[in-house]
Protein backbone atom coordinates (compact mmCIF):
# COMPACT_ATOMS: atom_id res chain seq x y z
CA UNK A 1 0.00 0.00 0.00
CA UNK A 2 3.04 2.71 1.36
CA UNK A 3 4.76 1.79 -2.29
CA UNK A 4 1.39 2.10 -4.36
CA UNK A 5 0.70 5.86 -2.54
CA UNK A 6 4.32 6.75 -3.76
CA UNK A 7 4.19 5.89 -6.86
CA UNK A 8 0.59 7.64 -7.41
CA UNK A 9 1.91 10.83 -5.79
CA UNK A 10 4.27 12.80 -8.48
CA UNK A 11 7.69 13.15 -7.62
CA UNK A 12 7.51 17.11 -7.46
CA UNK A 13 4.77 17.71 -4.71
CA UNK A 14 6.73 14.80 -2.87
CA UNK A 15 9.57 17.31 -2.65
CA UNK A 16 7.54 20.67 -2.10
CA UNK A 17 7.07 21.83 1.68
CA UNK A 18 3.64 23.35 2.31
CA UNK A 19 4.58 26.54 3.03
CA UNK A 20 6.16 27.30 0.07
CA UNK A 21 3.25 26.38 -2.04
CA UNK A 22 0.82 28.74 0.30
CA UNK A 23 3.59 31.39 -0.39
CA UNK A 24 3.35 31.68 -4.01
CA UNK A 25 -0.35 31.58 -4.12
CA UNK A 26 -0.12 34.51 -2.14
CA UNK A 27 2.19 36.38 -4.58
CA UNK A 28 -0.04 35.29 -7.12
CA UNK A 29 -2.78 36.79 -5.08
CA UNK A 30 -1.17 40.09 -4.60
CA UNK A 31 -0.17 40.49 -8.05
CA UNK A 32 -3.65 39.87 -9.10
CA UNK A 33 -5.27 42.82 -6.67
CA UNK A 34 -2.30 45.12 -7.59
CA UNK A 35 -3.75 44.69 -11.14
CA UNK A 36 -7.51 44.83 -10.35
CA UNK A 37 -6.34 48.10 -8.35
CA UNK A 38 -4.40 49.94 -11.31
CA UNK A 39 -7.14 48.86 -13.67
CA UNK A 40 -9.82 50.38 -11.64
CA UNK A 41 -7.59 53.57 -11.28
CA UNK A 42 -7.31 53.74 -15.09
CA UNK A 43 -11.38 52.85 -15.75
CA UNK A 44 -12.14 55.76 -13.21
CA UNK A 45 -10.11 58.19 -15.01
CA UNK A 46 -11.47 57.29 -18.28
CA UNK A 47 -15.01 57.19 -16.42
CA UNK A 48 -13.54 61.15 -15.24
CA UNK A 49 -12.71 62.49 -18.75
CA UNK A 50 -15.54 61.01 -20.97
CA UNK A 51 -17.79 63.18 -18.53
CA UNK A 52 -15.94 66.14 -18.27
CA UNK A 53 -15.50 65.83 -22.28
CA UNK A 54 -19.37 65.44 -22.50
CA UNK A 55 -20.34 67.76 -20.21
CA UNK A 56 -18.25 70.53 -22.15
CA UNK A 57 -20.62 72.81 -25.13
CA UNK A 58 -20.39 71.70 -28.75
CA UNK A 59 -17.77 73.32 -30.64
CA UNK A 60 -19.63 76.08 -33.25
CA UNK A 61 -17.79 77.42 -36.32
CA UNK A 62 -19.25 80.79 -37.56
CA UNK A 63 -17.93 81.26 -41.49
CA UNK A 64 -18.64 84.85 -42.40
CA UNK A 65 -18.89 86.34 -45.93
CA UNK A 66 -15.48 86.66 -46.56
CA UNK A 67 -14.85 82.87 -45.64
CA UNK A 68 -13.07 83.22 -42.55
CA UNK A 69 -13.72 80.42 -39.98
CA UNK A 70 -13.90 81.32 -36.51
CA UNK A 71 -14.96 79.38 -33.44
CA UNK A 72 -17.69 80.47 -31.48
CA UNK A 73 -17.12 81.05 -28.13
CA UNK A 74 -13.63 81.28 -27.79
CA UNK A 75 -11.59 83.05 -25.92
CA UNK A 76 -9.75 86.61 -27.49
CA UNK A 77 -7.88 89.37 -26.69
CA UNK A 78 -8.65 92.11 -24.94
CA UNK A 79 -8.40 94.42 -27.65
CA UNK A 80 -10.46 92.90 -30.02
CA UNK A 81 -12.95 92.16 -27.51
CA UNK A 82 -13.07 95.83 -26.87
CA UNK A 83 -13.16 96.38 -30.48
CA UNK A 84 -15.89 93.80 -30.83
CA UNK A 85 -18.09 95.42 -27.93
CA UNK A 86 -17.73 99.02 -29.46
CA UNK A 87 -18.92 97.26 -33.08
CA UNK A 88 -22.06 96.06 -31.17
CA UNK A 89 -22.78 98.87 -29.25
CA UNK A 90 -22.38 101.37 -32.12
CA UNK A 91 -24.24 98.42 -34.55
CA UNK A 92 -26.87 98.54 -31.28
CA UNK A 93 -27.02 102.23 -30.98
CA UNK A 94 -27.92 102.95 -34.41
CA UNK A 95 -30.94 100.21 -34.49
CA UNK A 96 -31.50 101.79 -30.92
CA UNK A 97 -31.85 105.40 -29.84
CA UNK A 98 -32.20 104.59 -25.87
CA UNK A 99 -28.79 102.68 -25.77
CA UNK A 100 -26.79 105.63 -28.21
CA UNK A 101 -28.16 107.86 -25.68
CA UNK A 102 -26.86 106.07 -22.76
CA UNK A 103 -23.23 105.67 -24.38
CA UNK A 104 -23.38 109.01 -25.46
CA UNK A 105 -24.32 110.20 -21.77
CA UNK A 106 -21.70 107.57 -19.97
CA UNK A 107 -18.85 109.46 -22.34
CA UNK A 108 -20.13 113.28 -21.20
CA UNK A 109 -20.22 112.39 -17.83
CA UNK A 110 -16.37 111.50 -17.66
CA UNK A 111 -15.85 114.68 -19.83
CA UNK A 112 -17.15 116.81 -17.56
CA UNK A 113 -15.62 115.14 -14.56
CA UNK A 114 -12.47 115.39 -15.66
CA UNK A 115 -13.19 119.51 -16.64
CA UNK A 116 -14.14 119.68 -12.92
CA UNK A 117 -11.27 117.97 -12.09
CA UNK A 118 -8.83 120.13 -13.74
CA UNK A 119 -10.39 123.26 -13.84
CA UNK A 120 -10.00 122.61 -9.36
CA UNK A 121 -6.89 121.92 -9.84
CA UNK A 122 -5.28 124.34 -11.49
CA UNK A 123 -7.28 127.23 -9.93
CA UNK A 124 -5.50 125.40 -6.60
CA UNK A 125 -2.20 125.39 -7.72
CA UNK A 126 -2.12 128.59 -9.58
CA UNK A 127 -4.37 131.16 -7.76
CA UNK A 128 -3.31 131.88 -4.29
CA UNK A 129 -2.39 134.79 -1.93
CA UNK A 130 0.43 134.90 0.82
CA UNK A 131 -2.77 133.86 3.24
CA UNK A 132 -4.26 131.04 1.41
CA UNK A 133 -0.93 129.89 -0.55
CA UNK A 134 0.05 126.90 1.88
CA UNK A 135 -3.57 125.95 1.68
CA UNK A 136 -4.19 126.20 -2.17
CA UNK A 137 -1.28 124.22 -2.85
CA UNK A 138 -1.92 121.54 -0.56
CA UNK A 139 -5.38 120.94 -2.06
CA UNK A 140 -3.69 121.08 -5.62
CA UNK A 141 -1.18 118.44 -4.06
CA UNK A 142 -3.75 116.35 -2.59
CA UNK A 143 -5.46 115.59 -6.13
CA UNK A 144 -1.96 114.53 -7.62
CA UNK A 145 -0.92 110.90 -8.33
CA UNK A 146 1.64 109.74 -5.11
CA UNK A 147 4.49 110.38 -6.98
CA UNK A 148 4.04 113.79 -8.62
CA UNK A 149 3.16 114.83 -5.62
CA UNK A 150 6.79 113.64 -4.32
CA UNK A 151 7.94 115.68 -7.10
CA UNK A 152 6.25 118.46 -6.87
CA UNK A 153 6.84 119.33 -2.83
CA UNK A 154 10.58 117.90 -3.62
CA UNK A 155 10.48 121.15 -6.19
CA UNK A 156 8.44 123.38 -3.86
CA UNK A 157 10.84 122.96 -1.09
CA UNK A 158 14.04 123.57 -3.48
CA UNK A 159 12.65 126.18 -4.61
CA UNK A 160 11.07 127.72 -1.01
CA UNK A 161 7.94 128.56 -3.41
CA UNK A 162 5.71 129.69 -0.51
CA UNK A 163 8.63 131.48 1.92
CA UNK A 164 8.69 133.75 -1.35
CA UNK A 165 5.29 134.00 -2.01
CA UNK A 166 4.97 135.41 1.86
CA UNK A 167 8.09 137.39 1.75
CA UNK A 168 7.46 139.53 -1.64
CA UNK A 169 3.61 139.85 -0.90
CA UNK A 170 2.68 137.70 -4.00
CA UNK A 171 -0.50 137.75 -5.72
CA UNK A 172 -1.37 135.51 -8.43
CA UNK A 173 -4.93 135.40 -10.40
CA UNK A 174 -5.41 132.50 -12.70
CA UNK A 175 -8.36 132.53 -15.65
CA UNK A 176 -9.00 129.84 -18.25
CA UNK A 177 -10.03 130.69 -21.50
CA UNK A 178 -10.37 127.26 -22.82
CA UNK A 179 -10.53 123.49 -21.77
CA UNK A 180 -10.28 120.92 -24.88
CA UNK A 181 -9.35 117.19 -24.95
CA UNK A 182 -6.14 116.08 -26.45
CA UNK A 183 -7.45 113.16 -27.99
CA UNK A 184 -11.55 112.40 -27.95
CA UNK A 185 -10.91 108.72 -26.10
CA UNK A 186 -8.13 109.80 -23.66
CA UNK A 187 -8.01 112.21 -20.02
CA UNK A 188 -5.59 114.12 -21.04
CA UNK A 189 -6.38 117.97 -21.26
CA UNK A 190 -5.18 121.24 -23.46
CA UNK A 191 -5.81 124.38 -21.48
CA UNK A 192 -4.92 127.96 -22.59
CA UNK A 193 -5.00 130.72 -19.23
CA UNK A 194 -3.88 134.22 -18.30
CA UNK A 195 -1.95 134.41 -15.42
CA UNK A 196 -1.61 137.84 -13.43
CA UNK A 197 1.04 137.90 -10.81
CA UNK A 198 1.25 141.12 -8.49
CA UNK A 199 4.51 141.18 -6.11
CA UNK A 200 6.33 143.46 -4.60
CA UNK A 201 10.72 144.19 -5.14
CA UNK A 202 12.38 146.88 -3.58
CA UNK A 203 8.95 148.78 -2.13
CA UNK A 204 7.78 148.98 -6.05
CA UNK A 205 4.46 146.80 -7.40
CA UNK A 206 5.34 144.52 -10.72
CA UNK A 207 2.66 143.11 -12.55
CA UNK A 208 3.07 140.15 -14.48
CA UNK A 209 0.87 139.26 -17.24
CA UNK A 210 1.24 135.89 -18.73
CA UNK A 211 -1.01 133.60 -21.29
CA UNK A 212 0.32 130.25 -21.08
CA UNK A 213 -0.95 126.54 -22.59
CA UNK A 214 -0.88 124.15 -19.77
CA UNK A 215 -0.81 119.81 -20.48
CA UNK A 216 -2.98 118.38 -17.65
CA UNK A 217 -3.21 114.75 -18.09
CA UNK A 218 -5.69 112.38 -15.54
CA UNK A 219 -5.89 108.93 -14.20
CA UNK A 220 -8.61 106.97 -12.93
CA UNK A 221 -8.15 105.65 -9.51
CA UNK A 222 -10.81 103.74 -7.34
CA UNK A 223 -13.70 106.20 -6.35
CA UNK A 224 -13.71 106.68 -2.41
CA UNK A 225 -15.88 109.57 -0.18
CA UNK A 226 -12.17 111.92 -0.59
CA UNK A 227 -11.64 111.48 -4.57
CA UNK A 228 -15.92 110.48 -5.32
CA UNK A 229 -14.89 111.37 -9.00
CA UNK A 230 -11.61 108.67 -8.93
CA UNK A 231 -9.51 111.09 -11.07
CA UNK A 232 -6.01 112.08 -10.26
CA UNK A 233 -3.57 114.48 -12.24
CA UNK A 234 -0.72 111.54 -13.14
CA UNK A 235 1.16 115.15 -15.69
CA UNK A 236 0.92 118.33 -15.63
CA UNK A 237 3.18 121.00 -17.49
CA UNK A 238 3.16 124.53 -17.96
CA UNK A 239 4.54 126.44 -21.56
CA UNK A 240 4.22 130.53 -21.63
CA UNK A 241 2.69 131.70 -24.92
CA UNK A 242 2.83 136.06 -24.17
CA UNK A 243 3.96 137.55 -21.18
CA UNK A 244 4.06 141.13 -20.22
CA UNK A 245 4.95 143.36 -16.66
CA UNK A 246 3.00 146.12 -15.96
CA UNK A 247 4.46 149.21 -13.25
CA UNK A 248 3.63 152.46 -12.41
CA UNK A 249 0.83 154.25 -10.33
CA UNK A 250 -2.07 152.85 -12.00
CA UNK A 251 -2.39 149.04 -13.03
CA UNK A 252 -5.19 146.91 -13.91
CA UNK A 253 -5.47 144.41 -11.64
CA UNK A 254 -8.62 142.54 -13.33
CA UNK A 255 -7.81 140.07 -15.73
CA UNK A 256 -9.46 140.34 -19.54
CA UNK A 257 -13.36 139.27 -19.18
Amino acid sequence: MKRLMQTETPEMTRFIRYYEHDGMLRAYANRAMFLAMLFGVITLGALGFAIHVGIQPPTVIRVNEKGEATVVGRDVPRDRAISQLAMALSMQASSNPNTANTFAATVTSMDLEGRAIVRGFLEHYLAYTPDSAARNLAEALNMMTANLRTYAIGKLRDEDTIGKIRANHIISDFRIRSIELAKPSSLSYIIFGVKEVHHLKNGSEFTDRIVARYDVRLVEDERSEFNPSGLLVAEYSERQMLGERKTGLLQDSELDP
